[in-house]
Formats: C-alpha cells, structure tokens, sequence
C-alpha cells in the first residue's frame, strides 16, 4: 500500500454475521476477523466503517465495544445496508455502489477494503468496484492463525495491491490469442428467431468468403448501421488471419440522406480547386477516403441519378473523375449499401437505376423489423441495460414485476415499434434516465408505456377515414383509396390525379391532411420530418415541404 506517512489509514467492511459472532466471555479466545485488524501493532487503523443489516444491530454493538478495548484510537462508524438477497449479484452490487457513491472518500486518508467478510457476491462486488476505480482503496484480506491448536485471536493479514501494471504479459498473452480466433457474427448478435439465424449465417459466409456488394433492405431502425460495422469487423478479422492478404484498412460510412443538392457529387467523388463557386480548395470525398477499406453508403436510395450513375462507374472500373477534373482517380473498396426503400420499386418508378440495382444485387438481405423478432426483445433489453450502465458507470435494473409489465406491453399488439429498435432504444434511455436509485419500477414502466403510446399515435384530427393511423390501418385498400380520391379532388384536376399512383395518391393525401392540420408550413415540416431532421447538416424541413409539394403543383397557402 503506498500511503503517505501523514496519513489517516481506513477500513471498510462488512459485519462478519458468521466468524465475527460471540456474546459471551469466549469470544475473546478466538479469531474474529473485524476485531482482528485491530490488534496487530503495524497497522493502525483510524476509521473503522462497517455495514451492516438492521437485524444485526446488537452484534455490530458488541463489535463496536470490544474494538474500543482492543483499539482505543479507531474511530468505529456503522452503515445500514439494505440486501434483499446477499447473494443476488445485481442486488449486492447496486447497493454496494450506492454505497460506495455516497461515501465522502478523503484524499489525507489511505483506505483498505476489508475483503475477509460478506458473501463471496459481496467480495466480488467489492473488487469490481475497487478494480473501476469508484472506490479509491487497497484490498485486506485477514486470515487466523495457521495451527487451529493455538488459540490466536490476533491472526493475520495481507494488503493486497491491483497494480495491474504487473499483468501486463497476461494480458498481451490474452490479446494475443484473442487475434488468433476472429469473431462471428453470431457471436455478436443474439438472436432466438429461427429466421433472423439463418440469414445471419448466411451473411457470415458471404462477408468471408465474397467481396462482391452486398445490400441490406430494412425499415428504419432495423439495425442496418450496426450489422454493417459488424460484418467490416468480420471481414478485417478474417482477411487479417489469411497472413495479412488484402486487409480492409478502413470503415467509410456516409448516409446518402444526407446528401443533397450541388454537395453530394463533392461529399462522394470529391472536386478540384476552382470546381465551382466556392471551391476554394481541392476534396478528396468519400470514395477516395474508403480505398484499400469497405464504405458502407446507408440509405442508398435516397441517392440522385446521376451520383448513382458515377457510383457504378466507380464500382466497375475501379475509378472516377472528381468534380472539375480531367485526371481519374483510382480506387479499391468493398461495397455495402442499406436501404428502407424497396429497390425494385424504386427501379420500376424511374427513381433508381437499373444497372446500380443489378450490381449491388449478387447478395441481398432482408433484414426483419423488431415486430417480427419478438422473441428478441428480452435479449435486446438486457444489452441495452448493459450498454447503458456501461457508458454512464451505473448498474441498471428492472424489479421482477417491472419488467415483467414491460415486457408484456412490449411485446402485445399494442406496441407498434414503427421506429423499431432505435424506439427500443430511446425507451430504455428514457427508463434509466428517469429511474430512482437506478431501480426501474412499475411507475417507471406505466409512464413509458403512456410515453410510447401517444408517440406511437397520429394527432386526434388525423383519425378521420384518410389517416394511416392504428385504426385505419384495419381498413381495406378500397376504403382508403377512396379516402385519399376524396382529398385529392379538391386539389388536383381529373387528369393530373389520373396519372398519380396508388402509393403517391395517399401518401399525398396524408402530407395534405398534415398541412391543413398546422398554422404554417414550417411546422407541417417538422412534424413530416421529425424522425430525418437530426441527419441532415443544414435542415430545412419547410423547404423540404415545398419541394415535395411542387411535384404537384401544389403550394402550402393554397390548401385548407
């Protein structure tokens, strides 16, 4: 233990209810191991600070009484702790952190964590919290005297010091291994779903053994962005195990939503000084950036025609010319696309290229929303905890019939999870967030369950018979084409309507049902661009809105 001559010493501990236990005379005779520490000459112990349960509380007296005999300068203070199970490691350690989290640790004071009593959960619990730094102390470990022939009150003990600098070659042996067996997918991703499975096998295989595209089609928060970087992890592990043969340098992620307007052909392909007004310096863009690496382009669909036109140029030819200029630039990367639209659709309405759609599709995967993988949801709660408590240095927890409240709504048909599981996981930000004592209780979960409710619902004045909302959704297609028919009427003539589809014709009504339903046209585009807004570097969801709305002729002031 290094401490500072000048320094007070400090013990913390648990009541031992076992070895320190005696009412009587006898005591004296034999070890205890909290009276022990103060009976050896070398260590002075200052502040004595022992937990204890209230039910103890005539034990830890006698503790307290006999260590002013043995030990007139220690100072012995004692803590209630509240343990429902002293061997529920969820239990002990919140307590032990909310312990350890009130404590006022002193910097004059050297403080040793008394590691002989508690359950084996508490010691464990003790060295985790040590080991992460929330507790600043040196471990002590007392033990009686060898020869159970000798009665040895005084016994003896050991200060133990997680230097972990010590360990270093165990741990470059470790990493050292660990680099040997490249991770799976499946290793990563846990998953009960039958389906889900076999497509994660399937992408394994074709991440290993393919460098050809590969597209990922999903709804919003499916998971597209995490399987992606997932599946570059695979592929650099595994390409790092062949004797270092073609090893993917980087991960280049870019989303296409993003992109708009004159900037996307820079932000992708680069420009030369002078390309265009305002070029006042030279840009490799995003392709350059991804050579010898994987790019990963996210909402692909959202690209323009001609971007997709000098996309496939590059995937082809392995090279492109940057804005302004006449010099090609050659490239090698690996491709992964994702997408929430339909790319076959997109090819039949004239949005998306054919021949782009033909070359990303060799391997095609369909990922499921969150309510097709319901049997998932346990595991995705239980990592969202983890990962939570991870980055806030917390421990967080249901109560039994919390989370079984939770899980119940979670998974009935009430629980729509449009935005899947970017809704899952908001939810669980907002659950330990709002968590008293990092303990989620029924009053926690009935608030969520309210919260996503009315997150989940359209605006009262939207559930007439042209809203997409829960209760229209139960209606068949005939009804809600007449619906949008009726709407669409009032604003467009027979033969503009003639010409729109089926698809555009209500989701046109719905965006006019939207604008009728707002004071102006800014706020009609905050709430059709909420869940987009966050991507983009400079939005302008009224701008957006009047865009969309001049395909048809329209303009917001016109409609009501």
């Amino acid at each position: 233990m290094n401490s500072d001559s000048n320094n007070k010493t400090a013990v913390i501990g648990f009541l031992g209810t076992t070895l320190d236990n005696g009412f009587n005379d006898k005591r004296w005779q034999r070890w205890r191991p909290t009276v022990s520490l103060g009976l050896h000459d070398e260590l002075l112990v200052d502040e004595l600070h022992i937990l204890y349960s209230k039910r103890d509380k005539r034990l830890f007296k006698i503790i307290k009484d006999d260590m002013a005999q043995v030990s007139p300068q220690t100072q012995v203070i004692g803590h209630h702790v509240t343990l429902i199970s002293p061997w529920d490691f969820a239990d002990v350690y919140a307590e032990l952190y909310d312990f350890a989290a009130r404590f006022d640790f002193q910097d004059n004071t050297d403080y040793l964590l008394h590691l002989t009593t508690g359950t084996h959960v508490a010691q464990i619990c003790w060295f985790l919290l040590v080991e992460a730094g929330f507790i600043p102390a040196d471990l002590i470990q007392t033990s009686p005297c060898p020869r159970p022939d000798q009665a040895d009150p005084q016994g003896r003990y050991q200060v133990i010091d997680l230097d972990v600098s010590r360990y270093d070659g165990l741990r470059e042996r470790f990493e050292a291994e660990k680099a040997q067996h490249w991770q799976t997918l499946q290793a990563n991703l846990v998953t009960q779903n039958a389906a889900y499975q076999k497509l994660i096998s399937d992408i394994e295989k074709v991440a290993t053994r393919s460098t050809a595209p590969i597209l990922l089609m999903g709804a919003t928060g499916a998971g597209k962005s995490q399987l992606a970087g997932q599946i570059y992890a695979l592929k650099k592990a595994k390409a790092s195990s062949t004797q270092g043969k073609n090893t993917l340098e980087k991960f280049v992620e870019v989303n296409c939503a993003t992109l708009r307007g004159d900037t996307a052909m820079s932000v992708l392909f680069g420009h030369v000084k002078g390309a265009f007004t305002g070029a006042a310096t030279s840009r490799d863009g995003l392709l350059k950036s991804a050579d010898s690496g994987l790019l990963f382009l996210d909402e692909i669909g959202e690209l323009g025609l001609d971007e997709q036109a000098m996309l496939l140029t590059a995937l082809e030819e392995q090279r492109f010319y940057p804005l302004g200029s006449d010099t090609p630039i050659s490239v090698s990367f690996q491709l992964m696309a994702g997408t929430n639209k339909d790319l076959r659709q997109a090819v039949a309405d004239g949005e998306f290229r054919a021949d782009l759609f033909a070359r990303l599709n060799t391997w095609t995967f369909f990922l499921p929303s969150l309510k097709d993988r319901l049997e998932d949801l346990p595991a995705n709660i239980d990592y969202e905890l983890a990962r939570l408590g991870s980055e806030q240095q917390q421990h967080y927890r249901f109560t039994p019939e919390a989370r079984q409240l939770y899980e119940a709504f979670a998974m009935s048909a009430d629980a729509t999870w449009q935005g899947n599981f970017r809704d899952l996981t908001a939810s669980m930000i907002r659950l330990t967030t709002l968590a008293e004592s990092k303990v989620i209780r029924n009053d926690d979960v009935q608030a969520e369950i309210e919260r996503l409710t009315h997150l989940w619902e359209l605006p009262d004045s939207l559930n007439g018979s042209n809203s997409l909302s829960k209760k229209s959704a139960t209606l068949d297609s005939e009804t809600i084409e007449q619906g949008s028919h009726n709407i669409l009427i009032k604003y467009l003539d027979e033969e503009t309507l003639a010409t729109i589809d089926p698809f555009d014709a209500v989701q046109l009504a719905y965006v006019i049902e939207i604008c009728i339903n707002h004071r102006n046209q800014a706020a009609a585009g905050r709430y059709l661009y909420a869940n987009s807004r966050d991507k983009l570097k400079s939005p302008n969801d009224s701008d957006r809105l009047r865009k969309y709305l001049m395909k048809f002729g329209l303009r917001f002031d016109e409609l009501g």
